[in-house]
């Protein structure tokens, strides 16, 4: 009986050939879909990777930014200068008790304390920056402007023009009276280009926006300092979409 058997199952195999060749098919597209599973599986985790270290060194550039601002204002606050820190940690806000500017002008007030705080500002700003080379983690550091909202003539600019010369005023001052090497115009950012620039914002970014008195119009008549860190490429935040 056990001999019909095997010889009827040998006879079915020979009767059925593409039995054998199905069986060899299936098998081998079991193993190509493993392989190409394995592949997807690395490749997305080379991509999740890609992402982790972005976004770690955007926190680390974040940390930087943050660690630079307070540095700058423990020094400041040693030698009883004024700043404040705002807008999350991004910005150096000069205010009107350590530089005020008279109304519709853009020189720097000359008298010896303000000249001096605003040397020491300076000289706070480059070595906050430079400290543990922390200039890498950033892109550009805009020394910023500001008027109230009173309209002028000022060069045919108005407070346009007013503003970005203000910024430009202080600029100056740091290029040629503070003793720090690389001077402030020297120091470049992560990707290799010039990390400080001047803006002038007019009245836009005004912090006291009620201006009836002189003190509040005076608020508004400032210097802040804005840095920008460098960040993860777009497409690399698209990648993490994907993923």
């Amino acid at each position: 009986m056990d001999r019909f058997l095997s010889r009827g199952s040998a006879k079915v195999d020979e009767e059925n050939p593409y039995w054998m060749s199905f069986s060899d098919l299936m098998s081998g597209l079991l193993v190509i879909f493993i392989l190409a599973a394995v592949a997807l599986i690395i490749e997305l985790t080379q991509k999740s990777q890609k992402i982790d270290a972005s976004i770690a060194e955007f926190k680390k550039a974040e940390e930087a930014r943050r660690d630079i601002l307070l540095d700058i204002k423990d020094e400041l606050a040693k030698q009883n200068i004024h700043v404040d820190i705002v807008e999350n940690d991004t910005v150096l806000r000069i205010p009107e008790s350590t530089l005020s500017f008279e109304s519709a002008k853009d020189t720097l007030p000359q008298d010896d304390i303000t000249q001096l705080e605003v040397r020491a500002i300076g000289v706070a700003l480059h070595k906050a920056i430079t400290t543990n080379e922390r200039w890498k983690y950033l892109d550009t550091v805009f020394v910023e402007g500001h008027t109230d909202s009173v309209g002028i003539w000022y060069r045919g600019k108005g407070n346009w023009g007013l503003s970005a010369d203000r910024a430009v005023s202080i600029w100056k001052l740091w290029q040629t009276e503070i003793p720090v090497e690389p001077k402030l115009n020297e120091l470049m950012n992560f990707n290799n280009q010039l990390l400080f620039s001047v803006s002038g914002y007019a009245d836009t970014r005004r912090v006291d926006l009620i201006e009836e008195t002189e003190e509040q119009r005076a608020k508004n008549r400032r210097i802040d300092i804005r840095f920008t860190v460098k960040k993860p490429k777009l497409e690399d935040y698209e990648k993490a979409k994907d993923v």
